[in-house]
């Protein structure tokens, strides 16, 4: 009996071992679990915690590019044959416009042979909703200048527009363009004798009006420091103040036409300026790449000038009036004719011996362009320039060039 009742309970003990063996297993089982749970969830916080990171940077990095200024680089150069050596160049004077200075300034074409007439870097950024900055920047082989620096309004009612800084005015049509948007590489000769060759650009104010209509219409003022010592130059205060109104029209589906009148007045040492212009441009699409392109100006200045018989007020007019081809997306062709239609100054000697024949200022240039593509263009063309007096005497300069134009980066459509 006792040895059942000892059996019995080895047997109980047995039984109740195995369940808590059981139990026990039950809970390691339930720990590792957990554990394997809590380090799959760090791992998951982590790998988060990099995925946000790398997510933070990313964004930072696109926000900063978002905030770098385009860039752009033109280079313009040339090679180039005159009938007239470069030091007699130098003193060429255009008779009641530019008296001869071999110190002056000759941006463009200026050797016979080889020229690097400048590099242009342009930048253009967003500064935030309400304002973009501009920069053009000429690099010429002896000086850098600043051609324009500008901040420009984005969100003005009305459709007003507001431009302050160093700018190109809009005076008149091809003022505001940079010389490598040019049909031809040198400027007509009535911007050349009222303007010189950086035309009225200077630090001020301007403010533009789109009107709400189906027709193109713009209207704009601007008031400038006047530095421009060709038409201005008393800058005692700022003393120029342009107006003008421009528009287009569609005639057909593939002819349109462009037109504006501006005025400028200003002071010049001796006492006011006032120049007058009209512009006519018309533009025939002929097909794919194919276009024909008339463009006219003319501009008039009246001039107070002190002479030694008293003050005189100069009067002065000119032309320019130019026909382009555009065969294809490639070639072009053109030709230009630049007149001095009135030259009633006070005093001419300035200008030109007695003697030599100041009348019938005009040029005729013609061209031939190729663009292998968008951003390069090579254009070849002869001048026939009878406006100088060179040495005392009246001559016909005559040139044949080979420019070369390469635009690089970021850089904006031209101007219609």
């Amino acid at each position: 009996m006792k040895k059942i009742v000892s059996l019995s309970m080895l047997a109980s003990a047995i039984l109740f071992a195995d369940s808590d063996l059981d139990q026990l297993k039950l809970q390691i089982q339930q720990l590792q679990e957990k554990v394997q749970n809590i380090e799959k969830q760090n791992a998951q916080k982590e790998q988060a915690s990099i995925d946000a990171k790398v997510a933070n940077d990313t964004s930072s990095s696109f926000s900063q590019a978002a905030y770098l200024p385009d860039i752009g680089l033109v280079l313009d150069m040339s090679a180039l044959s005159r009938n007239i050596d470069n030091t007699a160049y130098l003193t060429q004077a255009m008779p009641g416009f530019l008296q001869s200075d071999p110190n002056g300034d000759f941006p463009f074409n200026k050797d016979n042979g080889f020229n690097l007439n400048y590099a242009e870097v342009s930048m253009h950024s967003v500064v935030d909703p309400y304002f973009d900055v501009f920069a053009v920047f000429h690099i010429h082989p002896t000086a850098i200048e600043v051609e324009e620096a500008y901040v420009r309004t984005r969100a003005l009612p009305y459709s007003l527009l507001v431009k302050a800084g160093k700018f190109k005015s809009d005076f008149g049509r091809i003022n505001a363009k940079h010389q490598h948007s040019w049909a031809f590489s040198s400027q007509p000769l009535i911007y050349a004798g009222l303007f010189g060759p950086d035309g009225i650009s200077d630090p001020g104010v301007q403010l533009q009006w789109i009107a709400p209509t189906n027709t193109y219409l713009m209207a704009g003022v601007e008031a400038m420091q006047g530095t421009n010592t060709q038409s201005f130059g008393n800058v005692e205060r700022n003393n120029l103040y342009i107006g003008y109104l421009k528009s287009s029209v569609d005639l057909t589906d593939d002819i349109s036409v462009l037109g504006g009148i501006s005025g400028v007045t200003g002071k010049n040492p001796n006492g006011n300026t006032n120049v007058y212009g009209a512009d006519l441009t018309v533009r025939a699409e002929l097909g794919n790449y194919s276009s024909l392109v008339w463009q006219s100006e003319y501009l008039k200045r009246d001039m107070d000038n002190n002479m030694t018989s008293g003050l005189t007020k100069d009067k002065q007019a000119g032309v320019y009036s130019e026909l382009i081809y555009n065969i294809d997306e490639n070639w072009a062709t053109g030709a230009r004719y630049d007149r001095i239609v009135q030259n009633d100054v006070g005093d001419m000697s300035l200008y030109a011996p007695a003697g030599v024949n100041t009348n019938n200022l005009d040029r005729t240039t013609v061209m031939l362009q190729y663009k292998p593509f968008e951003f390069s263009r090579l254009r070849l063309e002869y001048t026939d320039d009878r406006s100088k007096i060179i040495d005392g005497q009246r001559k016909n300069i005559q040139e044949v060039m080979l420019n070369l134009t390469i635009e690089a980066g970021s850089h904006g459509a031209h101007a219609y």
